[in-house]
C-alpha cells in the first residue's frame, strides 16, 4: 500500500518517481538523428562496421589523422580469445614472440625434463633449478618402528662440524 502511494506522488518538475529517464523531445531526437547520420561517434561507426561485417574501418572523428587510420573492428576481448586458440608455431608464422622461448629457455626446458641438474650455453654453466628452488637433500632409509619404512633426509653439517668429525675419524 505504502509503496503504491510512493509511486504515485510526484516531484516539483511534474517526474513520476520511480520513473525512467525522460526521452527527448521531437527538435532533440531530430538534431540527433541528424549527427549520428553527419558526424557519428567512434563507437557509432565501430558499431555500424562491426554489423555490416566489415574488418576494419576508418574513423572520422579524429582531428590530426581523420580519415587516414583503419582501426579493426575486433573487441580486445576476442582478440585475446583468438591468441588463446593459436599454437606456438602459429603464433611465430603472425610474429607474435611473447610466448616463444629463447634459445637459453629452451636449453633449460630439455635439460629439465631429462633430470639434468646443469647445462651449458653458449660456453657458460647454468642450474636447472628455478628461482627459490632448493636442491633435493638425499634421503637415508631404513626400518623405523613396527618395522615401517622411513626416509629421513640427510642433516647438513656446518664447515667445521664436519672437519672435526673428519679429525676425528681420521678420514
Amino acid at each position: 500500500m505504502a509503496n503504491r502511494l510512493y509511486n504515485k506522488q510526484t516531484t516539483p518538475k511534474g517526474y513520476k518517481r520511480g520513473g525512467g529517464v525522460k526521452k527527448p523531445g521531437k527538435i532533440k531526437s531530430a538534431i540527433g538523428s541528424l549527427r549520428k547520420k553527419f558526424i557519428p561517434t567512434f563507437g557509432e561507426q565501430f558499431d555500424k562496421a562491426k554489423k555490416e561485417g566489415k574488418k576494419t574501418f576508418k574513423s572520422t572523428r579524429d582531428d590530426k589523422t581523420k580519415g587516414k587510420l583503419e582501426y579493426s573492428t575486433k573487441t580486445a576481448a576476442e582478440v585475446k580469445a583468438a591468441k588463446k586458440r593459436m599454437s606456438d608455431r602459429e603464433r611465430a608464422r603472425v610474429g607474435d614472440k611473447s610466448k616463444q622461448l629463447s634459445d637459453k629457455g629452451a636449453a633449460f626446458k630439455l635439460a629439465r625434463k631429462s633430470g639434468k641438474k646443469t647445462f651449458t650455453h653458449k660456453g657458460k654453466k647454468f642450474s636447472t633449478l628455478l628461482k627459490g628452488e632448493k636442491e633435493k637433500k638425499p634421503l637415508i632409509s631404513g626400518k623405523g618402528f613396527f618395522g615401517k619404512k622411513v626416509n629421513i633426509s640427510k642433516p647438513e653439517l656446518s664447515g667445521k662440524t664436519s672437519k672435526k668429525i673428519k679429525k676425528f675419524i681420521g678420514a
